[in-house]
């Protein structure tokens, strides 16, 4: 089966296309979307059969969390807790933006998503169509890359469908990716309140150190 392509406007998304998208994702369905560095597979995360899709479509291990979108600094408030202080000066440094941070989970959150490892990776991308989706699902959205375990990851949604297609029902069109770089990613979850950087990437280590000091 080839998946339905939809292409949205990346500066200007229409809004019946961000219903219609939102609404498949409300469904429980699992579809490729574009984000602020490359193509992603997006799901309902308190869906946990959308959730199971994910980690079968991308032969992902399961000890391996899942990284949300979400559209705002106050909805992370709804994700996490605690949430640290040092959270809130990145995201009001970096975000919207490709920085990831993960943080303690709130007890809510599905244990599918977290891996069982009570954290969570959250980010507010800087790119429209996912922001107005999010918006439109009034839910955070998974995020991780739309790329079999392993291979490259996609940067347009043809791409997509070339590495995926069979397994979706649905690509979100919104363009190349604006970015050559995965987001950063910086972990909170210390119980001393330091931080690491787990992955280097669009944000460099060297305007995190600026803002936060060293590890």
């Amino acid at each position: 089966m080839r998946p339905e392509i939809v292409k949205i406007d990346s500066t200007e998304p229409e809004a019946s296309l961000v219903t219609y998208v939102a609404e498949k994702i409300r469904a429980g369905e699992v579809m490729g979307m574009p984000t602020d560095t490359f193509y992603g597979l997006a799901v309902d995360p308190f869906n946990l059969h959308a959730v199971d899709r994910v980690y079968e479509i991308k032969t992902r291990s399961r000890h391996k969390p899942l990284s949300l979108l979400i559209g705002s600094v106050d909805q992370a408030a709804d994700l996490a807790w605690p949430v640290p202080e040092t959270f809130y000066l990145l995201a009001r440094r970096f975000w919207p933006g490709p920085l990831t941070i993960i943080v303690k989970a709130d007890p809510k959150l599905p244990l599918k998503v977290t891996a069982n490892t009570g954290n969570v990776a959250l980010r507010v991308p800087a790119a429209e169509v996912p922001l107005a989706i999010i918006r439109a699902a009034a839910l955070p959205i998974t995020a991780t890359s739309a790329n079999l375990h392993g291979e490259s990851e996609c940067t347009t949604a043809i791409q997509v469908r070339d590495q995926l297609g069979d397994c979706l029902s649905l690509i979100v069109d919104g363009g190349p990716s604006p970015r050559a770089l995965p987001s950063t990613i910086i972990d909170l979850t210390s119980e001393d309140g330091t931080w690491r950087l787990l992955r280097h990437g669009a944000i460099p280590e060297e305007q995190i150190v600026e803002l936060l000091g060293r590890e």
